[in-house]
């Protein structure tokens, strides 16, 4: 393969070209936005249901402590057309990446659970290579925490605390949201033209 590839075009920020499934822009602070009305606690929509994998196992701790309403192949139906609407009537969003790569942070983070109003507890990367895309108060990590049983309480009381829950979209008022979907590009050869 010498000499035949001398680019690269990937999710990784250190690609020749960089295709990242979603990004933050600075706004000029007259942006607000308003929290959708929650009814629920904690969606998982999951299509790639793997008993080994990570995020299965993690989720088989946690039930024992929390009630996740799960949706995809196996679970509840979510149709397209209400996906959005349906996550965001809950407060958290289960975005447990399949795979655990460096800058792998997919539409799971960006369009499942930012685009929706919900705040994201995330299963993938480390929390410091979340934190160069996203504000460090604008998600949870599975990794903060010391348990799963240690996780599911903590989101029992923030589902109490309307005032600590809110403080996870104080990013709102500084940051944008923009992702590859809303701007047309269905793959990274579309987004690689811009």
């Amino acid at each position: 393969m010498d000499n035949l590839i001398n680019l690269t075009m990937s999710y990784r920020a250190d690609s020749d070209i960089f295709t990242p499934y979603g990004w933050l822009e600075k706004n000029d602070g007259t942006i607000n936005f308003t929290i959708p009305e929650k009814s629920k606690i904690v969606a998982w929509a999951v299509s790639n249901w793997n008993p080994r994998s990570r995020r299965v196992q993690y989720y088989d701790q946690l039930k024992k402590y929390l009630h996740v309403d799960i949706y995809g192949g196996q679970h509840l139906p979510l149709p397209r057309n209400v996906h959005l609407q349906t996550i965001s009537t809950y407060k958290f969003y289960f975005a447990f990446e399949n795979s655990i790569h460096v800058d792998y942070i997919t539409e799971k983070l960006w369009i499942n659970s930012l685009e929706s109003g919900t705040v994201p507890v995330v299963l993938g990367p480390t929390r410091a290579n979340y934190e160069r895309f996203i504000p460090p108060d604008s998600f949870i990590h599975v990794d903060d925490f010391s348990s799963a049983q240690e996780l599911a309480s903590y989101l029992l009381r923030l589902d109490k605390d309307d005032q600590k829950y809110q403080q996870y979209f104080n990013w709102r008022s500084i940051y944008s949201l923009r992702n590859r979907k809303e701007h047309g590009y269905r793959n990274t050869a579309e987004y690689a033209s811009l």
